[in-house]
């Protein structure tokens, strides 16, 4: 099966829509499919059943995900606690292998640019791997297709525009933030910058930030956050009393929002939490979900991440003549 396979295997039986039928009843695929509209999961449906009461086949199909509120909390324990225990692992190593002193182990890790974005490739791993276990393997499901990696539509009038369209858009975006951060203050003291002071950790930054941060980031926050964050606020609201529609149009929006400040939030620490830099990468962030959101496939976020990532990229080797000349030091 190919990543992006337009025709993959459908859900398991018993998670397909039933039509109503006559010797039924007249009962309707609403009443008797309350756990797919959930996600699937019967922690779900017993606590917030009576809340989500849009019908399956009623909901935009980006949003009819096989996960819910448990499973993301599961996931967020899941990414802290593999972050922290990479960390902890590191540290052990490089303190028993190296006799470290605690000053020389700080510096190790906040300035060797091999370590750091090992670190971070592995870290990344570990989190699709978790995905692929629990949303693919268990319950035996497309992986890609499930979190929202699918062509974008060829029809013109569905308004969705070509591949190239994307990339190039995140071309200009990237641009866009480029002009706009140089009116921040202190944009030069940051800690990623530091990677660009010498040719091994620029180009380790520049390949990671073009061939793994797109695919992973993207799949992350606008395959697996973004529609079931859209599902949970969608069902709080409904629960307040806000009818069907209208609570899933405030989700959508809510979710491109908390997605986008998600996505900023993350690079704070690469930023210094310099908030004016990290107010753009939070723009950034609801672009590339609004991106998602519109089309109904990740690919579309993906193309502009990669664009934008790229130009990046593209003008670094340009202004370092090929990363041959570097920043000094300060």
């Amino acid at each position: 099966m190919s990543l992006f396979d337009g025709n993959p295997p459908g859900p398991p039986e018993e998670n397909l829509p039933v039509p109503p039928s006559s010797d039924q009843g007249g009962e309707t695929a609403t009443s008797r499919t309350p756990a797919l509209e959930l996600g699937g999961d019967p922690l779900s449906y017993v606590v917030m059943g009576p809340v989500d009461s849009v019908p399956t086949q009623n909901l935009p199909e980006d949003l009819r995900i096989s996960w819910s509120w448990p499973h993301l909390l599961v996931f967020g324990v899941f990414v802290i606690t593999s972050l922290v225990t990479l960390q902890l692992g590191v540290i052990a190593y490089l303190s028993a292998d190296r006799r470290l002193s605690k000053k020389q182990l700080q510096h190790l890790l906040e300035s060797d640019p091999r370590l750091l974005i090992g670190m971070n490739v592995l870290w990344f791993a570990l989190i699709l791997l978790f995905l692929y276990i629990t949303l693919a393997v268990l319950r035996d499901l497309p992986f890609w297709r499930s979190l929202g990696w699918k062509k974008l539509k060829d029809d013109p009038g569905a308004g969705q525009g070509r591949p190239w369209m994307y990339f190039l858009s995140g071309c200009g975006l990237s641009i866009f933030v480029a002009l706009a951060s140089s009116q921040v203050k202190d944009v030069e003291n940051v800690p990623i910058q530091e990677f660009l002071k010498n040719r091994t950790g620029a180009v380790l930054l520049m390949t990671m930030a073009v061939f793994v941060a797109p695919l992973v980031e993207e799949t992350v926050y606008r395959g697996y956050l973004y529609p079931v964050l859209a599902r949970i606020t969608s069902a709080i609201l409904q629960f307040f009393g806000m009818e069907s529609s209208s609570a899933m149009r405030t989700g959508v929006v809510t979710s491109i929002l908390m997605t986008g400040a998600l996505f900023g939030l993350m690079h704070a620490p690469q930023l210094g939490y310099t908030w004016g830099l990290v107010s753009l990468l939070t723009l950034v962030g609801v672009i590339f979900t609004f991106a998602r959101a519109w089309t109904g496939t990740v690919l579309a976020s993906f193309l502009l991440h990669l664009g934008y990532n790229s130009m990046i990229a593209f003008t670094s080797i340009i202004v370092t003549k090929g990363f041959t000349h570097m920043p000094p030091h300060p």
